[in-house]
């Protein structure tokens, strides 16, 4: 018995390291949903500095995304790097352009719905956001992207907003209603920031992604339709004009 009860204490020992470190990653990684978490931080610095808060979050985000998205659709700049210049001007749109108008019509927005909980007014709530607050925040949001991109006449943002307004749109009434109507039944008002910041990251990348490969496939095939009348250069030239 009592060399059985030595070799489990010797075992149980040489575990224990690995147990310890197993337990301090767990516990970094929950962390956020405690009283003194990064949630509870985060969520006090959005009372206390609300715009502040959501400019740094929005601008940190926005360039984050046009770095992931840059990596999963393999667009590299000359250098042959994901860090492109829209990386920086996309942090300078989340910060100063995307962050205090949702702000301002987010806010405008609770404050018309504030303690109206039925389910009538949960409704109507979710049609002004899709009908009036997206319509807005995807204009303003495909104008910057087509300046990022190297429009500079009316015309070619006209152009970019006419060719990328009801796609934006579509994904927006599918996916705006029911992460709604989610926040509505499960999330505390406060917490509506980041969840919807999530969400919008998430969805900025994808449709982000999408389009650099569409960008970069047809590219690819004027170079190659273009192999015809002359020799020279190759694809990833396509890809590395002014303003991508």
């Amino acid at each position: 018995m009592s060399v059985k009860f030595e070799k489990e204490t010797v075992r149980t020992t040489s575990s224990g390291g690995k147990e310890d470190l197993a337990h301090s990653v767990g516990e970094a990684l929950t962390r956020g949903g405690g009283v003194n978490g990064y949630l509870a931080a985060y969520l006090k610095q959005l009372q206390s500095n609300p715009l502040r808060t959501k400019m740094l979050t929005s601008g940190s985000l926005s360039a984050l995304q046009e770095l992931l998205s840059s990596w999963l659709a393999h667009d590299k700049n000359k250098d042959g790097h994901y860090f492109t210049s829209r990386i920086p001007k996309m942090a300078i749109f989340g910060a100063f352009v995307s962050a205090p108008l949702g702000h301002v019509l987010i806010s405008m927005l609770q404050r018309v719905f504030a303690g109206r909980t039925s389910l009538k007014a949960k409704i109507l709530q979710i049609l002004v956001s899709n009908l009036i607050i997206s319509p807005i925040q995807n204009t303003v949001y495909l104008t910057s992207m087509a300046i990022i991109a190297g429009a500079r006449t009316f015309h070619q943002v006209r152009a970019t907003v006419k060719a990328g307004f009801m796609p934006v749109m579509k994904v927006s009434w599918i996916t705006s209603p029911i992460c709604l109507a989610f926040a509505q039944k499960f999330l505390p008002q406060e917490t509506w920031v980041p969840f919807f910041n999530i969400v919008a990251f998430c969805i900025g990348t994808y449709i982000n992604t999408h389009t650099k490969k569409k960008r970069l496939a047809a590219l690819r095939r004027k170079y190659y339709d273009n192999r015809g009348t002359s020799q020279s250069g190759r694809p990833e030239d396509f890809d590395r004009r002014p303003g991508y």
